[in-house]
Order: C-alpha cells, then sequence, then structure tokens
C-alpha cells in the first residue's frame, strides 16, 4: 500500500510555551499569564498559547495515518530545539518532508521513521526540529498498523521482539500546582503513580529546610488512606522537587540522601519516587550528582528511588545515565527525543540495563501524541507512563487510560 498525499493542519495543545529563561530572571504570574519581557528567541510574551501540527497521511485505499508534531512546554530553553510555531514549520513539512514519503510504499516502522529522524534538512544541513520527527514518525506507525490491519502496539511488539503487555502500565498523573485538589482526583480515581507536586521553589513551596514536602507528603498519605477508592489501592509517591534539595542542603549529598530516606518513612507504607532532586547545570556534574545520591540511599538500606530528569533529555542521554547508575529511573521525555523510534529504544535499552524506565513527555503535547504512546508503552511495558496532555489531570488519565484499554479489549 502506497501514501498517497500529506496534508498538515495547524493545532492547539494541551498546555502553554513558558520562556523558562524569562520567569528564571523573574517574570511574574498575573493570573494564568506571566507580567514582564520574553527573553528566548522565538518568544512574543513569557507565556504564549501551544501549537502542534497533525501530519495526515492520505493512504491509497482511502485511509489516513496521522500523528501529531509538538514540542515541550520549556522550548529553547537547556539547548532544546526553538520555539515551535506551527506556521514557521508546516512550509519545512509540505516542502520538505512530504516528497520523501508521497508516492512511496508502506514498509516497515523502522525503515519509515528513519526517513525522517536520521536524515538532515537541505536548507538547513541540520536534523529537523524534534517536534516534527516526533509528529512524522507517529504517523508512519500508524501508516504501517493500518496497512497491516493491526494495533501499532502490535507492528512496534513485532518489529521490536517485544509483547505487548497483558494488564495496563501504570499511570502516573501529574497536579502541577494545585497539589492539594488534583490529589484528590488522582486518588478517586484510582491512580497508580501520584502526585507530581511541582515543587520548585525553595521559600515558597519547599520550605528552608524542606519542612513543606514533609508537611505534603504527610497529608498525602494520611488523605489516600482516608480516602482509598478500594481497598488494595497502594499507589506509589511521585514527587517532583526541580533540583530544589539541591538548594536546600547546598548539594551535600548524604544531607539529601538523609532528607529523602526520612521522606520516606513519612509516606510509608507508600513506595516513594523524588525527581530532580539536585540540578548540577549541567550533564556530567549531574551524571555524578544523582549517581552519589543513588549510593547514599542504598547504603542506608533506603528503598526510596530517585528519578534522573534534567539534563536526561535525549536518547544518548539515557544511555549515559543508566551506565552511570545515575538515579534508579530516567524520564523518557518522547519530545525531546524526536522521533518515537528513539523512545522505543530508550525504553528497551533501560529495561535491559537495570534502569527503571518512566515513558514521560510534556504537558504541552496533544490527544494524539498520548495515544500513539499509550501503544509505545503497551508494546515497551515501562515502569510507568505520563497522563498526558495538560495539568487538570482528569483530561490527560482519561486519554491514555482509555486507550491502553481500548488495546487490552481488541487483543482479547
Amino acid at each position: 500500500m502506497k501514501i498517497t498525499k500529506v496534508v498538515c493542519s495547524a493545532g492547539k495543545t494541551g498546555f502553554f510555551f513558558d520562556d523558562q529563561k524569562a520567569i528564571k530572571a523573574g517574570a511574574k504570574n498575573d493570573g494564568n499569564f506571566y507580567v514582564g519581557e520574553p527573553m528566548t528567541e522565538g518568544f512574543t510574551s513569557v507565556r504564549q498559547m501551544g501549537e502542534s501540527i497533525s501530519v495526515m497521511f492520505v493512504l491509497e485505499d482511502g485511509q489516513v495515518a496521522f500523528g501529531d508534531c509538538a514540542a515541550v512546554q520549556y522550548s529553547g530553553a537547556g539547548g532544546r530545539d526553538p520555539l515551535f510555531l506551527a506556521e514557521n514549520f508546516i512550509p519545512v513539512i509540505e516542502q520538505e518532508i512530504a516528497p520523501l514519503y508521497v508516492g512511496r510504499e508502506i514498509s516497515s516502522f523502522r525503515e519509515m521513521a528513519d526517513i525522517v529522524d536520521k536524515m538532515t534538512s537541505p536548507s538547513t544541513g541540520k536534523v529537523y526540529h524534534t517536534a516534527i520527527r516526533y509528529g512524522v514518525t507517529q504517523a508512519c506507525l500508524d501508516a504501517v498498523a493500518k496497512s497491516k490491519h493491526c494495533l501499532m502496539a502490535e507492528v512496534i511488539a513485532e518489529e521490536y521482539g517485544t509483547e505487548v503487555s497483558s494488564e495496563m502500565i501504570p499511570i502516573f498523573t501529574q497536579s502541577g500546582d494545585d497539589r492539594y485538589m488534583n490529589a484528590d482526583k488522582m486518588i478517586m480515581k484510582g491512580a497508580a503513580v501520584l502526585p507530581h507536586a511541582l515543587f520548585n521553589h525553595v521559600e515558597e513551596k519547599v520550605g528552608l529546610k524542606g519542612e513543606k514536602i514533609e508537611a505534603y507528603v504527610e497529608w498525602l498519605r494520611n488523605r489516600v488512606l482516608e480516602k482509598k477508592p478500594f481497598a488494595d489501592y497502594n499507589p506509589i509517591f511521585h514527587i517532583d522537587v526541580y533540583g530544589t534539595l539541591g538548594l536546600v542542603f547546598n548539594n551535600n549529598f548524604e544531607a539529601i540522601a538523609d532528607y529523602i530516606a526520612g521522606l520516606e518513612k513519612i509516606a510509608a507504607p507508600f513506595h516513594l519516587r523524588v525527581e530532580g532532586p539536585v540540578d548540577m547545570g549541567e550533564k556530567q556534574a549531574q551524571i555524578e550528582a544523582l549517581a552519589a545520591i543513588r549510593r547514599a540511599l542504598e547504603a542506608r538500606g533506603a528503598k526510596a528511588e530517585i528519578v534522573a530528569d534534567e539534563w536526561c533529555n535525549t536518547f544518548e542521554d539515557v544511555v549515559d545515565f543508566t551506565k552511570a547508575k545515575a538515579g534508579h529511573m530516567a524520564q523518557i521525555k518522547t519530545p525531546d527525543l524526536g522521533g518515537i523510534n528513539n523512545s522505543i529504544e530508550a525504553v528497551l535499552y533501560c529495561r535491559e540495563n537495570g534502569m527503571g524506565a518512566y515513558l514521560g513527555g510534556t504537558c504541552n503535547e496533544t490527544n494524539r501524541s498520548a495515544e500513539v504512546c499509550a501503544h509505545v508503552a503497551m508494546a515497551t511495558q515501562p515502569k510507568q507512563y505520563l497522563a498526558k496532555p495538560g495539568m487538570g489531570v482528569d483530561e490527560g488519565y482519561m486519554i491514555v487510560f482509555n486507550e491502553m484499554s481500548r488495546i487490552l479489549a481488541l487483543r482479547k
């Protein structure tokens, strides 16, 4: 079966683009807006609407396969590709990428994904924007599945030698700033991993000694025990602290390990994961720091886990953090890896080399990218999969839960 046409449409995402540089420089909240001048190239305001592009492959039998190009909330920051605006990148897809696929016989996913993910643009000499590679490879996977009349998860399992999961992958829900009301939503829905909690400011949210995190974890434990939706509800607590423990404890890794071990006792009987305990400002220092904290926790006999996030962005980064045992789990931020083939390989690499795989992404994705990634999750079986897009809990949880539920029902 051949691809006869490639059609693009501009879309919205489930969240926003935020100028991280301007926010760190002091831009202040005004409701849902930020007051201040943007500092990152391409931004016209500190916060602006998230944009996406749907890439649709029209097949010769009339079926339409599609994926969504999307980029992370903090685009243009930390070495990431620039702000992803539909009007700038639809012409690139139509002029440079569409001709590579129109008239082409649909072959394997891996072969079709490599066309866009591995080649360079003739106009820039660089690889294509991560968001373009992300969306086009989703369309490639869907096209192969439609040509074979099977599920996308089944295509992945066949090509990568895996088995599609016979049960739901644990869903990790993120609360954003509304960490109390949104935690209630998560508990009510029986979320397997919760709540994210967004502790990203030392004085306001963490406390000068970390006491605000301790109080929140104690509240969350008591809330789950009081309101649990079924008798054996046993969620994992996953708290994202955005490097703030490094600031509180002056990057004293032994003190950080002591603190996390203490949090573990407060969270009991629930298992604890702490994401991003430190941010060392560059990759190698981050690897060494997370490896040291992991060793310190294990020396104490603590079962709490730390999760790598900052400076672990690409497939190569995931490999380097895994080899160094820099943390117990790595977040695989799907849009940052470009083609979804890279996310597939990253999960499998983690699983084969003793690192917990967290198939993540961003609140700034779309329903389509979340659904396609649900197939990646079911075929590769990471330890957890992010409920996305958005920060409202209900919508993202619904999208990924329902897609995995459909996969399970159809395979029965």
